[in-house]
């Protein structure tokens, strides 16, 4: 199965590239629009600002390539900023356009108790059965980093929260697309379990699984 790993200039992806290969995926790296096409799977990283990850597509010429892809039915899971970018705009650092493919916003954490970015370990609470998220224990741990964070219009398209002053959405799903706030390949047993749902439980566009 061809999993491509989107290279869009920000952070290192080795360590995602790793995880995904430890839970028996074919992973391939790159930053050419050309290499997305017949991708069975595309996993979307993302650290750091939201638009420099967007700044990176678009340079790239990488945005049309993944939007093509996603209308297609082709399975896309967004990591961190990677899921950010799912959404129609971010406030981080001004107002910044995103890939537009689920209705919402990315906005910062508004509690002036907190403390900002969110760092640590925090718990992952499902709102409805999901195969990314099949065989979680309940409220399993999860590794955050994060400023900013998803605030989808359509609660359907919540598929987990996560407390952190506000219930905010740390997993989300429609149709083809996934995205975590968390970062699996940080996330020990539970970020791979979470991977490996990705590479072998979600179909892809023809109907089938990895076995």
């Amino acid at each position: 199965m061809k999993i491509i790993l989107i290279d869009h200039g920000v952070g290192n992806l080795r360590s995602v590239e790793k995880a995904l290969a430890a839970v028996g995926g074919e992973v391939q790296m790159t930053a050419d629009p050309r290499g997305i096409q017949g991708a069975e799977k595309i996993v979307l990283p993302g650290v750091g600002a939201f638009a420099d990850a967007m700044k990176g597509m678009k340079d790239r010429g990488l945005i049309e390539p993944v939007l093509n892809a996603v209308r297609d039915g082709t399975p896309l899971l967004g990591i961190c900023v990677g899921m950010q970018m799912l959404f129609e705009s971010s406030e981080e650092h001004g107002r910044h356009p995103g890939l537009g493919l689920l209705p919402g916003r990315v906005v910062r954490f508004r509690d002036p108790d907190l403390t900002i970015p969110q760092t640590g370990w925090n718990q992952i609470q499902p709102q409805r059965p999901n195969p990314l998220l099949d065989g979680l224990a309940p409220n399993s741990y999860a590794y955050f980093n994060h400023t900013y964070y998803c605030a989808p219009e359509r609660s359907e398209d919540i598929l987990a929260l996560t407390q952190y002053g506000v219930a905010y959405a740390s997993v989300v799903q429609r149709n083809n697309l996934y995205g975590v706030q968390f970062h699996p390949e940080k996330s020990q047993e539970v970020g791979l379990t979470v991977l490996s749902s990705f590479v072998h439980q979600i179909e892809t566009k023809a109907g089938r699984k990895h076995d």
